[in-house]
This record gives C-alpha cells, sequence and structure tokens, in this order.
C-alpha cells in the first residue's frame, strides 16, 4: 500500500533509538524525510548516515527553546512540516513512597511538557500541511503499574491531550491519535531485563501474559501504525487511542 509519504516531513522525538528508530526507519523507506529530534548525540548521528533521508538535531527536550529551535530548523531547511511524532519519554521509576514531590514535577516534565512544546512551536507549520499528531503514550496510564507516579501521570495527561487537541485542531484538519505501547523489546527494555538474577526467566514470564503468541511486541510493529496515523490513509481518525500490545492491556491474560 502506497501511503503517499515521500518527500513528506515528520519530527520524531527520541527517536535516535528503540521505537523512535524503528518509526524514522520506515518512514525513510516510505520515502518521507525524519528529523531525529534526541538528545543522544551518538546515535542520533550514527542513525542519520544510516539513512540518507534524515536530518538528525541534537536536542535537549526539557529546554522549550530548544524544542523551538527543532521545529525552526526543520522547517528552514525543507521548507514545510506535515507531522509530529511525540516520542521521547522514559519510565523513570518516581513513585509516591520512594519519589518525591521535586522528583514527581521532574518526571511530569521530562514525559509529556516537551509533548506541548513540539505541537505548540509545530503548529502554525501543521495548519499550513494539514499535519498529522502522533503521541506514543503507554499502557501505565490505563492499568497503573506501582512505584512510577511521575511516568503513570505523563502518560495519562498524553491521552488527554490527545483528545483535546483533537478537538481544537478540527478546524484545521490536523488529526492527532496516541499509540499505546506495553511490553516492547527495545534495547532499553532489554536492559531492564538484565538487571534480574535470571533475566531469560523473567522475560517468559512476562511473555507468557501477553495473549496473542506470548511474545514482546516488536518496535517495528509500533512503528507501522504510527506511519500510517501519520498517512492521509488513515484520514479520518482522530482523537483515538490505540493499543499496539498482543492484546496485553484489554484481553483477560489468562486466558491460556
Amino acid at each position: 500500500m502506497d501511503l503517499h509519504l515521500s518527500q513528506k516531513v515528520f519530527i520524531v522525538t527520541g527517536g535516535a533509538k528503540g521505537i523512535g528508530r524503528a518509526i524514522c526507519e520506515l518512514l525513510s523507506a516510505e520515502g518521507a524525510v525524519p528529523v531525529v529530534v534526541d538528545k543522544d548525540d551518538s546515535a542520533g548521528k550514527d542513525l542519520s548516515k544510516a539513512l540518507p533521508r534524515s536530518h538528525f538535531i541534537s536536542v535537549d527536550l526539557s529546554d522549550k527553546d530548544l524544542c523551538r529551535q527543532a521545529v525552526e530548523e526543520t522547517v528552514n531547511k525543507y521548507g514545510h512540516l506535515d507531522g509530529i511524532v511525540n516520542n521521547a519519554g522514559r519510565n523513570d521509576g518516581v513513585g509516591l513512597e520512594k519519589g518525591s514531590p521535586e522528583k514527581f514535577l521532574q518526571s511530569i516534565e521530562n514525559n509529556v511538557g516537551h509533548f506541548y512544546y513540539m505541537a505548540h512551536y509545530a503548529l502554525p507549520h501543521l495548519k499550513t500541511s494539514k499535519g498529522s499528531i502522533v503521541n506514543i503514550g503507554s499502557k501505565v496510564s490505563l492499568s497503573g503499574q506501582g512505584n512510577t507516579s511521575g511516568y503513570a501521570a505523563a502518560k495519562g495527561a498524553v491521552l488527554a491531550l490527545t483528545r483535546e487537541w483533537a478537538v481544537e485542531l478540527l478546524p484545521y484538519s490536523i488529526r492527532v491519535n496516541t499509540v499505546l505501547p506495553a511490553e516492547v523489546w527495545t534495547p532499553l527494555y532489554e536492559s531492564w531485563i538484565s538487571t534480574f538474577k535470571d533475566p531469560e526467566e523473567k522475560k517468559r514470564q512476562i511473555e507468557n501474559k501477553i495473549p496473542l503468541e506470548r511474545r514482546m511486541t516488536t518496535p517495528q510493529e509500533i512503528a507501522d501504525t504510527v506511519v500510517f496515523l501519520l498517512s492521509d490513509r488513515a484520514s479520518h481518525v482522530t482523537g483515538q487511542w490505540l493499543s499496539v500490545d498482543g492484546g496485553y492491556l484489554h484481553l483477560d491474560r489468562s486466558i491460556s
């Protein structure tokens, strides 16, 4: 299926690794231009070299002025902007008992603040292109996890903002959707698994709770849905939360 993405320009935050990298690779394969916005300078430059139709901007997304500059650099270089993928963020384990008010507020800033910054500064350009915004959420916002108040609150805000922006941007035909991963086998996830005494056993325990095929979701499977939502093949889809998780969140995990 032709997704009609040739020469279209998309900013992907946290695009240098994991899910973000998979999104950038697929955008490039579809003929689009992924602009990788990430603070990991080494990974970003490596990806940009691997993808001829790409551009890397090293940015600390907690700085709203740098977010504005990233949007400006993109538009100055390519002349237009067709969409934003708000992907950057991490489960930082700031809980209620073990955290602090200061760490909680910092977690909110790190995991949802830049979603607003990027969308705000991109908006004038998205109005012109009738572009699309795809936010990356988390099953934690709907299921809870424990010991991660900051991340859960931020991802809950992502869901609320998705529908708020979808309504606000209706007059401009800008679509806004969220993709919710659950257990995705990324380098960051693999690093977390490695902290357990028996990583392989822990991985098996988690996979056994995933109804479809008892396996982790791949970054490519998240990317497939994100890129579809960015494209005009999803031209009447807005304000939606789509779980790409093998049924982890919505199916009874006791199914054998």
